[in-house]
């Protein structure tokens, strides 16, 4: 057993990735941890680790929150032998705040290697994106843009293909935002709610406030999205929080649970969302902004119309064609080669074994038609 004081530092995962997300935290500020104890979760975008307490102690001077990003090398915490220990302040290897008179812009995250380069060569700061951490090579790419385009520079900085926002932070929003890290293909910048207070969290994520944030998040190089507003009770909701996104300039990919399972010759359209152990039949399409819940089944040759939402459990036969908007409730079944009208609503545990005109009603527990 190592003595104590001792202080806990990210590990690098990845030669290529020097950053890691704590995609999940199991300790808080004075909490007593045995040798073993798992202290956090790690992810890059290639790789998960587990960090593990290499001394019994109490944990201090916590730095980092579930949701954060941390460089390898930076001090996760300190393991004392009293909660009251009062660890030596934490010089940092990167800039992350501007202070009075300096030219950091705030919220820059930079390496002082990248720093000193960044002056040396009178690069204007302000290019560089704030969010991602700016390395060396980061600073040379800009230098190297600034000469041979300069027009093109600011773009081309700031741009991160794995930035992702949550639109909503629901329900819904909480099982995307558990997707995503499931995949640990993106990093999740923000949420963004109409209706939740800045600075607030879901699952660690913080809220950065309403749809007004959106051209900021586009500026600090964000250009990908998940819509988790469902609209079940009414699918413009949902509609219009894309038209909003796309308005912005973002994209839709589709996202699929890595317990789900889509046959290859499937065509997902972007913006779809894929559960956790739902299943896509052969040669089925799944249409623009659609969502597939929880073990639902899609079955072969089915043609699902923008927009419509399957809820967890349902069961689509084959050769089933939706129009769009659609919703389909939990537990219901749908016969082979039946055809649903945009607009319509089928209740929970309802089966259909004929047509649904446009806009119409099944009602939950009931045989449809009568």
């Amino acid at each position: 057993m190592k003595p104590l004081p001792l202080q806990v530092y990210i590990p690098l995962l990845n030669p290529n990735e020097p950053e890691a997300m704590l995609a999940a935290l199991y300790i808080q500020e004075g909490q007593p941890v045995s040798e073993g104890d798992l202290l956090c979760t790690l992810e890059t975008t290639k790789s998960t680790a587990e960090l593990a307490a290499e001394a019994a102690g109490f944990v201090v001077g916590l730095r980092f929150s579930q949701g954060q990003t941390a460089r390898a090398g930076e001090v996760l915490c300190s393991l004392a032998e009293t909660p009251d220990w009062a660890p030596a302040p934490v010089v940092s290897a990167v800039s992350d705040a501007a202070t009075p008179g300096s030219d950091i812009p705030a919220g820059l995250r930079i390496t002082r290697p990248a720093l000193i380069l960044a002056r040396q060569n009178a690069l204007d700061l302000q290019q560089l994106p704030i969010g991602p951490l700016v390395t060396e090579k980061v600073v040379r790419t800009a230098l190297k843009q600034q000469t041979t385009n300069p027009d093109l520079s600011t773009l081309a900085a700031a741009f991160d293909p794995t930035a992702i926002l949550v639109y909503g932070g629901g329900g819904h929003g909480k099982m995307l935002i558990d997707l995503l890290r499931s995949l640990g293909t993106y990093r999740i910048i923000s949420v963004v709610d109409d209706g939740l207070e800045a600075g607030k969290a879901v699952l660690g994520v913080p809220v950065l406030g309403n749809g007004s944030v959106l051209p900021d998040l586009y500026q600090q190089g964000v250009r990908l999205a998940v819509n988790a507003v469902g609209g079940i009770g009414n699918v413009t909701v949902r509609i219009e929080v894309f038209r909003r996104l796309a308005e912005a300039g973002y994209a839709f990919p589709a996202v699929i649970h890595p317990t789900a399972y889509v046959e290859p010759s499937a065509v997902l359209s972007p913006g779809v969302q894929v559960l956790a152990h739902a299943y896509i039949g052969s040669e089925a399409q799944i249409g623009f902004g659609s969502i597939v819940n929880t073990g639902s089944i899609i079955s072969h040759d089915c043609i699902l119309g923008d927009f419509t939402n399957v809820s967890p459990g349902a069961m689509l036969a084959g050769e089933v064609w939706t129009g769009s908007g659609v919703l389909i409730g939990m537990g219901a079944t749908v016969n082979l080669q039946v055809k649903i009208g945009a607009g319509a609503r089928v209740g929970n545990g309802a089966t259909v074994k004929a047509d649904v005109p446009r806009k119409g009603m099944v009602r939950a527990g009931t045989i449809w038609p009568n």
